[in-house]
């Protein structure tokens, strides 16, 4: 019986000497510092070894529970296998060559170092991150608007750390809703949810309501969370109160998934909406979809361009959307906004300049935009017809995010454009600087791309004569018409009950079709004007 135990024993043992393809035994370490200008700081480690097998966790990795639908999926890997850790780690490896991968989200270039681990020795590497951008001594501050990870005060730190490692000012965490309960939960909205550490903070927000047959929607900034179970698709009642509450409302994934173009329709043209997710990596074609955004730009009614990564579901990857585990990549700020702030960086300035439109969104290069010396999200009222000064930058590197090009958008339209040219515009520094005739009003962004998957675009600036506002005559009529198909579509789905659970609009019948009348009214009045 004896003898049986101990063979059960060595055999158990033995099983548990290879861990991810690395052998416990004959261990040998390395010690890790990681610095920016010459101070310990948050980032993203990622450790192979010659075959590709990653390496086990160190025990100074920083872990969270995560995972989709409010699952434990994961705690201290991230969906790639990488990790985090706050500028130094330990980690015992059986000798041989390894792959050391650093980052530190977009302003920081990667940096990839192969060491030869060797036995019986300690060894001790040092590496310093260096930024090819900083944002912040431009006053420009980066946020990802859709993180959804549970939270209590005590995970502050930890969620925070996350946050600086990838390069981050503003992680707001969404309190998720659909029609039957609520995930991600936050312990406090406004500024009672706020943890701030030096130029980082967490902030909270909601996705909710958010529904398959009108969209998903997101609240941020408000100081609660609003949820109406049994008037679940109507948003509209959502909206006014996250206003009273001082928070901006908008719609997630560019309102494209979802049928989110349908939702738009009753809320934007009521008035009722203040932002749009403009980049994100969830819907196929992104990560930059820009149809309901220009359709009401250029029906006159102003939108915020805001951006986030959904994590932890969407990665940059071979697949948007990323449901399967081989193809699970998402990413904390793989899509960000930044936003504009003179002052100090705080909870307040953040959140006023946020509400003003003072923001750009990007995966990757970074862009500017003035006109008149207006900001995005400015107003510029002229008294005639006449010039005005458009002025804008991209910025990349030649490495890690190429410039392809810099163009000007007036009504969805390009009218200036660059590429570089190997002088004075090149992979690194795209700039226009022009004058630009102006007899009509109008909005006027920028936009540019980069590598792969890489590109930016600002909020408007969006510009009128007199007052008489910045729609686009050309398109106003089949804009229109494109919304009023929206809301038949929606009408046909209410004719019927359906027994999916995930459609349940026809529980609501009297209230949307009120809606829907309440809309094409207001299509009616437009169409006149």
């Amino acid at each position: 019986m004896k003898n049986l135990l101990f063979q059960y024993t060595l055999i158990l043992l033995l099983s548990f000497q290879t861990i991810n393809g690395f052998c416990q035994n004959e261990k040998t370490g390395i010690s890790v510092i990681i610095t920016e200008q010459e101070n310990p700081t948050p980032v993203r480690v990622k450790i192979t070894d010659s075959q590709g097998h990653f390496a086990p966790l160190p025990d100074e990795v920083i872990s969270i529970m995560y995972g989709r639908n409010d699952t434990p999926e994961r705690y201290g890997y991230q969906p790639d296998s990488s990790f985090y850790v706050d500028g130094f780690f330990q980690l015992e490896l059986i000798p041989g060559r390894y792959e050391i991968s650093l980052s530190k989200g977009m302003e920081y270039l990667d940096q990839t170092q192969t060491v030869d681990v060797k036995a019986s020795a300690l060894l001790e590497l040092k590496y310093e991150m260096e930024r090819w951008v900083n944002m912040e001594a431009t006053g420009w501050y980066s946020a990802d608007d859709h993180i959804h990870i549970r939270r209590s005060p005590r995970e502050n730190p930890l969620i925070l750390k996350w946050v600086e490692a990838e390069g981050l000012n503003v992680g707001v965490m969404l309190q998720m809703g659909d029609f039957w309960a609520t995930y991600f939960s936050q312990y406090a909205f406004g500024e009672d949810g706020v943890y701030k550490e030096n130029n980082s903070m967490l902030s909270t927000g909601q996705e909710e309501p958010r529904t398959h047959q009108v969209g998903h929607t997101i609240a941020l900034v408000a100081d609660d969370f609003v949820r109406y179970k049994n008037e679940y698709y109507e948003y509209d009642h959502v909206f006014d109160r996250v206003h009273e509450l001082k928070g901006i409302t908008g719609y997630a994934h560019q309102g494209m998934s979802f049928n989110g173009s349908r939702g738009m329709t009753m809320d934007v043209l009521s008035g009722r909406v203040d932002f749009l997710e403009l980049l994100q990596f969830c819907v196929e074609g992104g990560p930059l979809l820009t149809q309901n955004y220009y359709h009401f730009l250029d029906l006159g009614y102003k939108l915020t361009a805001t951006a986030g990564s959904d994590f932890p579901w969407c990665g940059n990857g071979p697949k948007f959307g990323m449901e399967e585990e081989p193809e699970w990549n998402a990413r904390i700020g793989n899509a960000r906004f930044y936003t504009h702030i003179d002052d100090s960086f705080e909870y307040t300035s953040w959140k006023e300049n946020l509400v003003a439109g003072h923001t750009f969104v990007t995966s990757g290069p970074m862009l500017q935009l003035k006109v008149n010396d207006k900001l995005p999200g400015d107003e510029l009222n002229l008294t005639e017809k006449g010039e005005i000064s458009i002025s804008a930058a991209a910025f990349g590197n030649t490495t890690q995010i190429p410039l392809s090009k810099l163009e000007i958008i007036a009504h969805g339209k390009v009218i200036k454009e660059i590429v570089p040219d190997g002088k004075n515009n090149t992979l690194e520094n795209l700039s226009l600087d022009f004058d630009w005739k102006v007899d009509k009003g109008v909005w006027v962004a920028a936009r540019c791309f980069a590598g792969p998957n890489q590109v930016a675009h600002t909020t408007p600036i969006y510009i009128s004569i007199n007052n008489n506002g910045f729609q686009n005559d050309s398109t106003w009529q089949d804009y229109l018409a494109l919304n009023e198909r929206y809301m038949d579509e929606l009408e046909h789905e209410l004719q019927a009950p359906n027994d999916r659970a995930d459609k349940r609009a026809w529980w609501y019948r009297k209230e949307l079709k009120q809606r829907i009348e309440d809309t094409r009214q207001i299509i009616e009045k437009l169409k006149k004007e």
